[in-house]
């Protein structure tokens, strides 16, 4: 393996950079300049690697998309324990849900390219979800779309609500461990595996 060159580095601190500006800010919110500035180059080296702002943002937030399906691995057969998996994630990492969220807000569905890849991940997953149907695996009576958007909302419930997590940190613990419990069980109850294997 190769070492990363010089420019590897610098395209590299942009991501990072890039990545904690669009959390922050959004989109629309976001500056180049601090993005540079806290990257340690140029507005005109982040443009050399990103055409533009938002392409920029879709490249952080695919590449945050690739390591969340990593972390939360869908399981047709376990999606209360996909479930769990997103909770998990999203509750240990806020800023990632933030990140994402500010694309669905202000990017909307007039901007969607064929090669969105918030759109090819969730069309990889319905596949998924519809082959376990058809083997039996899961019960056909849903259409995948809504098993799909109904368990992540129910994982993502406490991500959403951090104004109601108790501050001390232990009480956090339990009080989300219950909150995971309870996403788990839902989901459980909506989607349980089939008799059938």
């Amino acid at each position: 393996m190769t070492p990363p060159t010089r420019a590897d580095s610098a395209r590299e601190r942009i991501v990072a950079a890039a990545k904690a500006e669009f959390s922050r800010h959004g989109i629309a919110g976001a500056r180049v300049d601090r993005i540079a500035r806290t990257a340690r180059t140029s507005k005109e080296r982040v443009y050399a690697y990103f055409a533009s702002k938002e392409e920029l943002y879709r490249f952080v937030s695919a590449q945050e998309l690739a390591v969340v399906a990593e972390a939360t691995r869908i399981d047709p057969a376990d999606l209360p324990g996909y479930a769990g998996r997103i909770h998990d994630y999203f509750t240990e990492h806020p800023e990632h849900s933030r990140l994402m969220r500010w694309g669905q807000l202000e990017l909307g569905t007039g901007d969607l390219r064929p090669d969105d890849a918030i759109q090819q991940s969730a069309a990889r997953k319905i596949g998924q979800l519809r082959e376990a149907q058809q083997a039996g695996r899961l019960d056909a009576g849903w259409d995948p779309v809504d098993i799909l958007v109904l368990v992540n909302q129910i994982a993502m419930a406490w991500a959403a609500q951090p104004d109601l997590l108790p501050p001390d940190h232990e009480e956090r613990a339990a009080f989300l461990a219950a909150r995971r419990a309870a996403i788990v069980a839902a989901v459980g109850r909506l989607f349980p595996a089939s008799a059938r294997s």
